[in-house]
C-alpha cells in the first residue's frame, strides 16, 4: 500500500465516523482525535475499520502512531500488506 492509498483510506474511514468532516481545515499534522473531538469509542471504531480494510491487525501499542493524518498514513503504508 502506498502512502497516498493509506492516506485516502484513513480519510475515508474518518468520514464514515464523522460524516461532516472538512479535511480542508484539518492539517496533516493536526491530532485529528482532538480536532474532530473523537471520543474513545469513535477512535476504536476507526482503528477497527482501518484494521478490517487493510487486513493488518492494529494493536493497542500502535495507537500512538495513529494520531495525525500523516502518522496514520505512514504507519499503514509501512505495515499493511
Amino acid at each position: 500500500m502506498t502512502r497516498d492509498e493509506a492516506l485516502a483510506l484513513v480519510k475515508e474511514s474518518i468520514a464514515r465516523i464523522v460524516p461532516d468532516v472538512e479535511f480542508d481545515t484539518l492539517a496533516m499534522d493536526d491530532k485529528f482525535r482532538d480536532v474532530l473531538e473523537l471520543d474513545s469509542l469513535d477512535f476504536l471504531r476507526l482503528v477497527e475499520m482501518l484494521s478490517e480494510r487493510t487486513g493488518y491487525r492494529i494493536e493497542e501499542d500502535d495507537y500512538p502512531a495513529l494520531t495525525t493524518l500523516a502518522d496514520a498514513a505512514d504507519f499503514l503504508a509501512a505495515h499493511a500488506p
